[in-house]
Order: structure tokens, then C-alpha cells, then sequence
């Protein structure tokens, strides 16, 4: 009996990564899952995934989690699927470069350190995947979320530019860009904006009192939010397609956005865009 392939899923205590890990366990792929915190260890494991700890900020939890799993593996790694990350809202004159340079470490650089490790083992093979959760943002700006969409945006160049430069290796980049999915994200981003911005005494205030109010659930609700599942689909695609797409979009607003742009005078689509709560 062959071996079942072997993939890092990244972010899995809850949200995209914990779907993800379990879907692609029950489709017959070894899962090595990542968490933070070592509370989250136990439910993934009890689903007969192989869950480790590894931090993005963190480098040296980074080439340890790498180190462990080609330990297990013998070597070999057919997928990386980078997800976990987080938003910092806040208008940008209202964040510090201390706060971007966080939002940075966890969404960029630290993903850039763990695919760095991985490439080379992927290049030895002549094959492999290497599938980055973007998002919608990656691609389209947003009020206040310059600092999420700044880390997307850098996120997207940089693995594009990987995806060319491993032409003809075998090994193939994609990036899912999703928009609203249901997850901890909203949670995450509330307590992010909380902890880094002075609400009551920016210029923003009475805008980010109604921010404040969708986050929490207690104002106008996103009806095209769609659950995991949605980007799973696309996942699926990019990690066993002969040739996968570079790009993946999820959920309506992602692709009617990216309509817009593309049709319309810059100047009508920014101002769309500026209307957007």
C-alpha cells in the first residue's frame, strides 16, 4: 500500500485550518497540524491528526516543527497549506509601526521562513504544493484594514514571483483568496483592535463604534459569508490538479470585486470601494 501524501496545515485551532486538517485526514492525507497554544493540542489529535506547536512570530518554533516533521516523514513533504493569521483593523494613521510590524511577522515573514524550509525539500523531490490562504485583500484595498491588507498584499507578490521561479520544478504556488468565511477571524480581529488602537479619541471614532458593533455580532450581519467548506473545495483543487490555477477566489463578493476592478474606471471603483463598510 503506497504511502498517504503528507501536508502541513498551519492555523488549525479553529476556523479554515481545523476544517481543513480534518477534511484532508478523512480524505487520506497524513496531516501535520499546527497550533499556538498547547491547549488546542488534544481535539486534533483525538481526530488522529498529528499536532504540533509552531508560532509565526517565533523562528525557532518554525525550523523545530520542520525539523520534526521530515523527521517523521523520512524526509519528505508533499504539501505546505499556510493559513493562520490574523486581521489588525484600525485606520492607518491610527497604528503604530510597531503594530504593522506584528501584523507583518505573523502574515508574512513568518510564512515566508517556514516555506523557505520547505522548498528545498520539495525541489530534491521534483514535486510538490505550496498553497497560500490569502484573501480578497490581497487583491482589493479596504478601510480600515490597511495593515491586513498591506501583509496580503505582500503575501501575494512575493508568491507569485516563488510560483514563477519554481516553473518547471514540479513544485506549484497557489493562493486562495476567500472573502467573509465564518471562523474566529471577526473574534480575533475585535480583540486586535481593542488591544492597538485608542478608539475614543481618534478622528475614526464614530466609524469605529459601528465596526465595533459588526464585529461583535450586534450590527448588520454579511450575508454572503459562507462556511469553511468553501475554500476546502478549492484546496482540494489546488493540491491535486495536474496544473493547479495560481489564483483561487471564494464566495461572491471575492469575485465580484475583482470584476469591478477590472471593468471599471479606477477612479468610480475606489470610490465603490470607500463606501464598503
Amino acid at each position: 500500500m503506497a504511502e498517504p501524501k503528507s501536508i502541513i496545515v498551519t492555523g488549525c485551532s479553529s476556523g479554515i485550518g481545523a476544517y481543513a486538517a480534518r477534511a484532508l485526514k478523512r480524505d487520506g492525507w497524513r496531516v501535520f497540524a499546527t497550533v499556538r497554544k498547547t491547549d488546542d493540542l488534544a481535539g486534533l489529535e483525538k481526530d488522529g491528526i498529528e499536532a504540533l506547536l509552531m508560532d509565526y512570530r517565533d523562528e525557532a518554533s518554525i525550523f523545530a516543527l520542520t525539523q520534526e516533521v521530515l523527521s517523521r516523514t523520512g524526509g519528505r513533504l508533499d504539501a505546505l497549506f499556510n493559513n493562520g493569521a490574523y486581521g489588525q483593523a484600525g485606520a492607518v494613521e491610527d497604528l503604530s509601526t510597531a503594530v504593522l510590524r506584528e501584523q507583518f511577522e505573523t502574515n508574512f515573514f513568518g510564512w515566508h521562513t517556514l516555506t523557505q524550509q520547505i522548498v528545498p525539500v520539495m525541489r530534491r523531490q521534483g514535486e510538490g504544493r505550496i498553497v497560500q490562504c490569502s484573501s480578497i485583500l490581497g487583491l482589493l484595498p479596504y478601510r480600515w484594514r490597511g495593515a491586513y491588507t498591506a501583509s496580503k498584499y505582500a503575501l501575494e507578490g512575493l508568491s507569485l514571483a516563488l510560483r514563477m521561479e519554481l516553473d518547471g520544478s514540479g513544485v506549484f504556488v497557489s493562493l486562495i483568496e476567500p472573502g467573509p468565511i465564518e471562523s474566529r477571524f471577526t473574534a480575533n480581529a475585535l480583540d486586535a483592535i481593542r488591544r492597538n488602537v485608542d478608539v475614543e479619541h481618534s478622528v475614526h471614532a464614530e466609524d469605529y463604534r459601528r465596526q465595533l458593533a459588526r464585529l461583535s455580532g450586534t450590527g448588520k450581519k454579511n450575508p454572503h459569508k459562507l462556511g469553511p467548506d468553501a475554500v476546502y473545495k478549492v484546496l482540494t483543487h489546488a493540491l491535486t490538479a495536474r496544473r493547479p490555477r495560481p489564483h483561487y477566489l471564494v464566495t461572491k463578493p471575492a469575485k465580484q470585486g475583482t470584476l469591478l476592478k477590472r471593468v471599471l474606471p479606477s477612479d468610480l471603483f475606489y470610490r465603490i470601494m470607500r463606501s464598503l463598510d
